[in-house]
């Protein structure tokens, strides 16, 4: 069997559900099927996973690994590792690939090898108050440094390719960072410190469906915060309560 173009990375833990979306996005995908694999790193989840990957089999290039739970820079980390393709395509177990999403990015990889891509993340639970400020939030800051040019770009992991070889070359993801929400942009930093390309694919979009509580999108944003230098209000406030006007 021939190597595939490009190997998409799921990092998962215990959410089926979700999963099973993601896959059902990626079997709608324009790409041919033989042009990409996947490999799912089901990252120490109570429950196997081989009943519901059976019914992709036929559809998908599929590959299961079963490890202990390391977090999800390990687990994409291990999904890199064993990955055939030229390119790598991650995507988290709760986003679902528009059909355009790995086709753009794949052309631009091919068209630009040496960068690091990512594209539009969209919020797929605009009832849920704590989903939506967090997406709202993390498009404001990587838009600010794409409309003003700043020196600190970031991509998330839910949506971002490379080539496969330089992934390797600079070391894969952090697995020292305590947060699960920030070995993205550490990543983006060792990159650029590298002076390596990073270019935005708008058309490469996936929804993002993440339930959030009020804690969770707080300890987000303050990752989010603590790794940017975005300036949403001044800093002796960050962390408090917002200063009225």
């Amino acid at each position: 069997m021939s190597a595939p173009k490009v190997t998409v990375v799921i990092p998962t833990h215990a959410r089926p559900t979700q999963l099973a979306a993601c896959l059902d996005g990626l079997a709608r995908l324009d790409s041919a099927p033989g042009d990409f694999e996947i490999v799912i790193v089901d990252d120490g989840g109570p429950q196997s996973l081989e009943p519901l990957i059976a019914a992709w089999r036929d559809r998908l290039t599929l590959r299961l690994i079963v490890r202990a739970q390391g977090g999800p820079a390990t687990a994409r980390n291990a999904g890199a590792e064993v990955a055939r393709g030229r390119f790598l395509a991650f995507i988290d177990d709760d986003c679902i690939p528009l059909p355009g999403w790995l086709s753009a990015l794949v052309r631009e990889l091919e068209r630009r090898p040496d960068c690091l891509l990512g594209g539009p993340v969209i919020n797929g639970l605009p009832d849920n108050p704590y989903a939506t400020a967090t997406q709202s939030i993390t498009t404001y800051a990587q838009q600010y440094y794409r409309i003003k040019g700043g020196n600190e770009p970031f991509f998330t992991t839910n949506n971002l390719a490379v080539s496969t070889e330089r992934f390797r070359q600079v070391g894969g993801f952090n697995t020292s960072i305590r947060s699960a929400t920030a070995e993205d942009r550490e990543f983006c930093d060792r990159w650029r410190s590298y002076n390596y390309p990073m270019a935005y694919v708008p058309d490469a979009e996936v929804i993002h469906a993440h339930h959030l509580m009020l804690q969770g999108a707080y300890d987000t944003l303050q990752d989010l915060v603590l790794t940017t230098k975005v300036e949403m209000w001044p800093p002796s406030h960050r962390f408090g309560p917002r200063p009225q006007h």
